[in-house]
């Protein structure tokens, strides 16, 4: 291992250490609370990054800093050396400031902009392709070629059209003139007129089949110098696809992760059995497994991570400045099943199913439906690794009856949900959920206090497809969601408002409460868009529907704990 390895780990002082002590075990990249060891590494990274003065790189963090604005994902992971001292690395995701070299921070898996790397070379390749086809595309004889087809075309369109339309005017004079002819005493030598009248016809449309075959000629003409053209330009496009399919295929095998048995395994394999099939972009690139990596190659044992935004909120995620992260689900979770593989590691919070002791009140039960209150942290229906659920309480409870669930609540949301005990009833009720005639009111208690008394919030919501269930705010692709909201109570450092979502979309109330277009304030306890805690502080209080069967307005509250 050189010197410059070695540069690359921060050690903790002995009394820290001893203040702290060490992770039993290496942290759940996918949901954790950093470890304390981890939150002075990372505070010492922030340190490092606000008076640090060699990086040019906007991240949005003054006002008066020009160019485009790109906020970074920074990671720590805290290690043991070969020799048991305890320090720890620290990385950044993507590039920083246009490049991947940085004392600071751990390299990349593979550093495609190494000087004369493989990866530059082809790229200066697919860049002389690029031009080649910008040239030909703005050469003079293309354009001309392009213009003059441009212009007969359009000269062809009309001259066309008004040899129609001369065609059939004439057609309707000879009309006029056989009901002329036949309203006169004298018919004698009607043949001979008509003849002539189907002669004029005949010569009316020979000059339009001349006209037409003239101008396809002369477009055809044209057209063919263009297409001689075009084919140069798709060849160098198809050039340039296959070097970029080759060159693409070629990084895959050179991302080559290890594990802490030393094994390894490429990109392309660890992807190809995911439902991606092959890796996304950017793959590879986020902090965690650049720092994983380091360790297992240096020889170090990894106790504990974090990852935390820096820099401004990004318009379409929600992200706050030095607030903590999990690691994507999308490109990080294939590659970190494999590099941690084996080690010891705390438990996954989404497969330990909610306690016994938790009681699903029944609000309301007749033959048709039931209306109860589930608790925060139990599941509406069954997951991928947990069956504990409403649905799974409900169904050994009705035992020979299906319980329908009507709709679903976030497993940290608390409140009333409708069940069905029949097709029928679940259609009729899903219906007025659809048709927008139910009442629902939720009870939500923000992170901190806001200025405002109510409002209405309508940001468009789209899933993120590298990190769900992630929802990302997307105003080209996003479906409309509407939420109405009140402040109930403003408290010393929160807020309690009601909430009314005029639409059903995936965590609308929660991107609506901590986006910086909504209230830019996350519910207390939202993991996702905001900070843990005990429990996610949202619950569905109130809900109106008409019966199925007796067509009589129901009305339920159950007030929240909070």
């Amino acid at each position: 291992m050189g010197s410059g390895d070695k540069m690359k780990i921060s050690y903790f002082g002995e009394d820290v250490i001893n203040e702290h002590g060490l992770p039993e075990r290496f942290t759940f990249p996918f949901y954790y609370e950093p470890h304390p060891l981890a939150r002075i590494a990372a505070a010492e990274v922030q340190h490092y990054l606000e008076t640090q003065t060699y990086i040019d790189h906007n991240f949005g963090l003054t006002a008066d800093r020009e160019g485009f604005v790109i906020g970074k994902m920074f990671g720590v992971l805290v290690v043991a050396d070969g020799d048991g001292k305890i320090g720890y690395l620290s990385a950044f995701s993507g590039k920083l400031g246009g490049s991947n070299d940085h004392p600071k921070f751990v390299p990349p898996v593979f550093d495609m902009l190494t000087e004369n790397s493989f990866f530059l070379k082809e790229q200066e390749v697919i860049s002389a392709i690029n031009v080649q086809i910008e040239a030909i595309e703005a050469g003079a004889q293309y354009n001309s070629i392009q213009q003059e087809l441009e212009a007969l075309t359009a000269r062809s369109v009309e001259e066309i059209a008004d040899q129609k339309r001369l065609l059939k005017s004439n057609k309707q004079n000879r009309k006029l003139q056989r009901e002329e002819r036949k309203r006169s005493p004298d018919v004698t030598d009607y043949a001979i007129f008509e003849a002539e009248l189907v002669k004029q016809s005949n010569h009316d449309q020979w000059q339009l089949k001349v006209l037409t075959d003239d101008w396809k000629q002369c477009l055809a003409d044209l057209q063919a110098k263009a297409a001689v053209i075009e084919a140069q330009i798709e060849a160098l496009k198809n050039e340039r696809k296959e070097r970029s399919g080759i060159l693409q295929g070629q990084l895959f095998e050179q991302y080559s992760f290890l594990n802490k048995d030393g094994k390894r395994k490429s990109l392309q394999d660890i992807f190809s059995t995911t439902a991606f099939g092959r890796p996304p972009s950017g793959a590879g690139e986020c902090a965690t497994p650049k720092l994983l990596q380091f360790a297992f190659a240096h020889g170090y044992k990894p106790l504990a991570m974090a990852e935390f935004w820096w820099g401004a909120t990004p318009r379409s995620e929600i992200r706050k400045h030095k607030q903590f992260y999990p690691a994507c689900a999308g490109k990080c979770k294939p590659i970190l099943a494999h590099m941690l593989e084996g080690m010891p590691m705390d438990e996954n919070p989404f497969l330990v199913p909610a306690k016994e002791s938790v009681e699903l009140e029944i609000v309301f039960e007749d033959d048709y439906l039931m209306v109860v209150n589930k608790p925060a942290g139990l599941r509406s229906v069954p997951g991928v690794d947990i069956y504990e659920s409403v649905y799974s309480r409900l169904k050994e409870r009705l035992v020979d009856t299906e319980p329908l669930l009507v709709h679903r609540l976030d497993m940290g949301t608390s409140g009333l949900l409708v069940v069905a005990k029949g097709a029928g009833i679940h259609k009729h009720i899903q219906k007025q959920f659809l048709e927008r005639t139910i009442s629902k009111r939720y009870t939500a208690l923000l992170c901190k206090v806001i200025d405002a008394n109510e409002g209405e919030i309508s940001l468009p919501l789209a899933a993120d497809p590298f990190n769900r269930p992630m929802q990302l705010v997307c105003f080209d692709t996003g479906k409309t969601s509407i939420t109405r909201w009140k402040v109930v109570a403003r408290n010393e450092a929160t807020t309690k408002v009601h909430f009314w979502p005029l639409t059903g979309r995936t965590h609308q109330l929660r991107m609506h409460a901590a986006h910086e277009l909504g209230l830019n304030a996350p519910i207390v306890g939202d993991d996702l868009y905001g900070t843990a805690d005990k429990r996610l502080y949202l619950h569905a209080a109130h809900l109106e529907f008409v019966h199925p069967k007796t067509k009589e307005r129901l009305c339920f509250e159950v007030a929240e704990d909070f």
